[in-house]
């Protein structure tokens, strides 16, 4: 049996499809392309897809992980082309590798988040970035179906920033990256690199612990993309590629 890693995103509107949504979409995909499946033994036999620690609902992913068994072989860059082509636009499958290492989900150590903040200047960004970054604990609260739960939500942040300026090259209009090109009024852009603890501590939580240092409080929700997820380089505060060992591990040629 060949195993194959995707990778994949959910963008624009469909950062609103849940991960049972893309589930069907994706088993839509493989029979559309006629995907040469594995299925697991038993008496009701499922096609062998597995999902690593997928973004929630409402989040925008350039990083989603998945895993699938195929009962023949396949260029793994092929099987790609096939089954975006079959996927709608915003669900894309943009890289794949063939296994060659074990322990995938293991290498998922942190997630890099991009989190645009309509409404909030960059300089209260900053302040609010500085008094979390600052404090050793800060508990926040999230509702579970188990009632509300309360943790350390800095524990988990290994690096936090607001994003500088970005100027257009060419001329001498600076496009401020920190303006909200719908409104024209200030936007905040922060990026995280959060640690996959226990219990999971997610961006919305982050904006939690920033409102109850820094009573950071933005007036429309924030806008979360995740931007990367794999091995944490605690040196730099970076998030580096899951799928690096599979391709270093392929023969020579391949």
């Amino acid at each position: 049996m060949q195993r194959i890693r995707l990778r994949y995103t959910k963008r624009g509107r469909l950062r609103f499809t849940s991960h049972r949504d893309f589930q069907r979409a994706f088993e839509r995909a493989l029979r559309r392309s006629a995907v040469p499946m594995a299925y697991s033994a038993g008496f009701t036999p499922h096609p062998k897809v597995s999902y690593a620690n997928a973004a929630p609902t409402g989040v925008a992913s350039e990083a989603e992980y998945l895993e699938i068994g195929l009962a023949e072989s396949r260029d793994p860059e092929a099987l790609r082309a096939q089954l975006d082509e079959s996927l709608p636009t915003g669900l894309d499958i943009i890289d794949a590798v063939e296994v060659r290492t074990p322990n995938f989900v293991e290498r998922l150590e942190a997630s890099e988040w991009q989190v645009r903040l309509a409404g909030v200047s960059a300089e209260e960004a900053m302040r609010a970035a500085a008094a979390f970054l600052a404090a050793e604990q800060v508990e926040v609260q999230r509702l579970t179906k188990n009632g509300v739960r309360i943790f350390d939500a800095r524990g988990a942040v290994a690096a936090m920033e607001v994003l500088p300026p970005q100027v257009d090259d060419g001329n001498d209009t600076a496009t401020e990256r920190t303006a909200d090109v719908r409104t024209g009024g200030p936007c905040a852009i922060l990026r995280l690199v959060v640690r996959h603890a226990t219990p999971a501590v997610r961006p919305d939580d982050v904006l939690s612990g920033l409102r109850a240092t820094a009573d950071l409080a933005p007036p429309v929700p924030a806008e979360v993309t995740r931007l990367a997820q794999g091995p944490l380089d605690e040196e730099t505060g970076t998030v580096t590629d899951p799928l690096a060992l599979d391709r270093a591990a392929a023969p020579a040629g391949l």
